[in-house]
């Protein structure tokens, strides 16, 4: 019998693959644990439907995710914060300050967790910051940290 798997099912397949199972095997335990649907025309093209929405969906935010890192490739952001004499910070420079800068520039919505920090920044300085915009696009801005006098 030919079946539709709804989810994973572990040594038979993931998610939308068309398999062939026992009768018995796909009627006691894949229908009603809702892991798999009868392979008939019907539920043949609504998976195709999905599957054809789902690569427009990707194409959709691969499109946005390069648009976003054309936007954000060599931007400056400029931070001041109290300093040593020594350049180290009182305290240190997060993810999320930097996401709500970021924010304010593209005048949307920016989540800290596509900022790819592995420390907080404690230094003054220049600092190149790589922001996973995911779908394997990644941008790099630079984050200038001044001391707060020089304002």
């Amino acid at each position: 019998m030919r079946v539709i798997l709804l989810k994973d099912v572990e040594s038979l397949g993931k998610e939308g693959d068309v398999v062939e199972v026992r009768r018995g095997y796909a009627r006691n335990y894949l229908f009603p644990r809702k892991l798999a649907v009868e392979a008939n025309p019907a539920n043949l093209s609504q998976l195709e439907a999905i599957r054809r929405r789902k690569v427009k969906m990707e194409e959709k935010e691969l499109a946005e995710a390069e648009t976003l890192k054309k936007r954000l490739d060599g931007l400056v952001l400029e931070f001041f914060k109290k300093a040593g004499e020594t350049g180290k910070l009182y305290g240190s420079l997060t993810s999320k300050e930097i996401a709500d800068r970021i924010s304010q520039e593209l005048q949307r919505e920016f989540d800290k967790k596509y900022i790819d920090l592995e420390e907080p920044i404690k230094d003054l300085g220049e600092h190149k910051v790589k922001v996973n915009l995911g779908r394997g696009v990644t941008a790099t801005l630079v984050v200038k940290v001044l001391p707060e006098e020089v304002k």
